[in-house]
């Protein structure tokens, strides 16, 4: 059955064009349990094969993303945790993924919010803490567009490259994805190390 609804992904990128990768990163960004890399690779091997623009893929998925995880912002800012805690389970929110971007968004801060969308796990649910401490509409646009970015960047490459063979995608994207993950970590260390230091020297001065 799963494989019948990637098989659908598929052709909707083909028939539905830019609107329909909008529209299905749209979805991937909320709360709709599938992939992105049933969605971003397929369009990006028809840009290889000169029927789309891979431009365009890269700019309809980040736009997808964006306006998915906006509507988790606005949820989250609208209706608070008690409205996940309740009805959290029908938008197929799980306490144990809600918990887990809490904990990442809280340890991290707003950086948190770019990091996010490159992890496994945590990329649809980092819109919600982000939402529920308020942070700001401007700054959370920013991280989003450009943590979505680099992961649509990479999806589009694999797709624009390897897109006839979708097992030598998926080995290349858990390589890509282990450097993402490393080069995460290496960025909220520096991160953490800076805000620590500039605290340090705070004190201080007092």
């Amino acid at each position: 059955m799963f494989h019948q609804f990637v098989v659908w992904l598929a052709d909707t990128v083909g028939q539905w064009g830019y609107p329909g990768i909008v529209m299905l990163m749209t979805l991937e960004s909320s709360f709709f349990p599938f992939p992105s890399e049933v969605v971003i690779p397929p369009a990006a091997y028809l840009a290889a094969s000169g029927k789309m623009s891979l431009g365009m893929v890269i700019f309809c998925g980040t736009l997808g993303s964006l306006l998915g995880a906006g509507f988790n912002y606005w949820v989250a800012l609208k209706f608070g945790r008690p409205f996940f805690e309740r009805y959290g389970r029908y938008l197929l929110v799980s306490s144990q993924s809600l918990a887990k971007a809490d904990r990442f968004f809280e340890r991290h801060g707003h950086i948190s919010t770019f990091v996010g969308r490159l992890l496994p796990g945590i990329r649809q649910y980092i819109s919600l803490p982000a939402g529920l401490a308020r942070m700001g509409i401007i700054p959370f646009c920013v991280a989003t567009v450009l943590g979505a970015g680099i992961w649509v960047l990479v999806l589009a490459g694999l797709g624009f490259w390897f897109g006839r063979n979708e097992q030598l995608v998926l080995q290349n994207l858990r390589g890509v994805t282990a450097l993402l993950v490393a080069g995460c970590g290496a960025m909220v260390f520096f991160y953490w190390r800076k805000c620590r230091g500039g605290s340090g020297a705070g004190a201080g001065t007092r």
